[in-house]
């Protein structure tokens, strides 16, 4: 099947949008004349810069639908959505919001996940039977699969190059720490982070991301922490000799760019969210190893959190690699 109109519904989290790239590049490569439009949060639209899979971005600006001012935003949002009227709507988001983004765009189909949650596959056409065992990036192929695409390797990530940080030399070589996310037990302590600029020493580490922490001024350290935007923040990625981060969004970019990439992961299973490329690190539980070295099925032994001891495993690795 082929359609006139797209309409692709994910609209966050960061991960999550690097995830969905290749299916929609699946899904333009078998509708190449269609309008494909996007509905995104603002905050992660900037990655969609220069894709030439995507013609329009829809913002789902859900920050102002709370608060007493909600219905003069959302009505008018609302309105707009209706004009839509696509040919088919694909839900990679999977929650009841999001199936209710498909069906008042007017959407003739719409296509969405076998694990989607909240009702939402009540609201669906066509669904994907997918395994929720199975990584983010193959559940949402098979959503593209079942809009008529074919999947063919290699895997499309179509990336921005990333904005320039300002004052900013790329020179020496560094290597990029990504130390701090959202969920529970995620983040590494200061301490640890300051002791991995030790470790590296003398090689420069840059450490990027949203802290609360005021880091100790060390000679190899970098702190450019509340300073960058999303696209700087991609450049960075791309900029570094190699990538360490907590599991959290820059991880997957790291993954999709091909960079060197060490991912610490607490209590999340990688197989599942973890980066999608079989050369990248993965340290969990004490140990490292690349994702193509972790058993296809299986229950892992629970994980727990990463410790200042743990620093100098996971910088040793880099220190080795470095000087390959």
């Amino acid at each position: 099947m082929s359609f006139r109109s797209i309409l692709i519904i994910k609209p966050s989290s960061l991960g999550d949008v690097v995830h969905t790239l290749p299916a929609v590049a699946a899904i333009r490569d078998a509708n190449p004349a269609a309008e494909i439009t996007w509905v995104i949060n603002p905050e992660w639209a900037p990655l969609l810069r220069g894709n030439r899979d995507v013609d329009h971005v829809h913002i789902f600006p859900r920050g102002e639908f709370r608060g007493i001012g909600a219905p003069a935003s959302l009505l008018p949002w609302l309105q707009k959505t209706r004009r839509l009227r696509p040919d088919a709507a694909v839900d990679f988001q999977g929650l009841l919001r999001s199936a209710f983004i498909g069906r008042i765009s007017g959407a003739a189909q719409l296509f969405g996940l076998s694990d989607a949650r909240e009702g939402s596959r009540f609201f669906y056409h066509h669904t994907a039977r997918v395994s929720r065992s199975s990584h983010a990036v193959d559940r949402y192929l098979k959503l593209a699969e079942l809009t008529g695409a074919t999947i063919r390797q290699p895997l499309r990530f179509p990336l921005p190059s990333g904005d320039h940080l300002p004052r900013f030399d790329d020179h020496p070589p560094f290597v990029l720490l990504h130390p701090f996310a959202r969920g529970r037990g995620k983040s590494m302590s200061k301490r640890a982070v300051e002791e991995f600029c030790r470790a590296c020493a003398p090689t420069r580490v840059v450490v990027v991301g949203k802290s609360p922490l005021s880091l100790r001024a060390l000679d190899n350290c970098v702190d450019v922490t509340n300073q960058t935007t999303l696209l700087q923040l991609v450049w960075l990625i791309r900029a570094a000799r190699f990538t360490v981060t907590v599991d959290s969004g820059p991880s997957h970019i790291a993954a999709a760019v091909g960079g060197r990439l060490i991912s610490i992961h607490t209590w999340t299973d990688p197989r599942r969210v973890g980066p999608y490329n079989p050369d990248a690190w993965i340290w969990r539980n004490g140990e490292l190893r690349q994702m193509r070295d972790f058993p296809a099925e299986g229950k892992l032994p629970r994980g727990r959190r990463f410790h200042t001891d743990d620093v100098p495993l996971v910088a040793q690795l880099v220190n080795d690699l470095w000087s390959e």
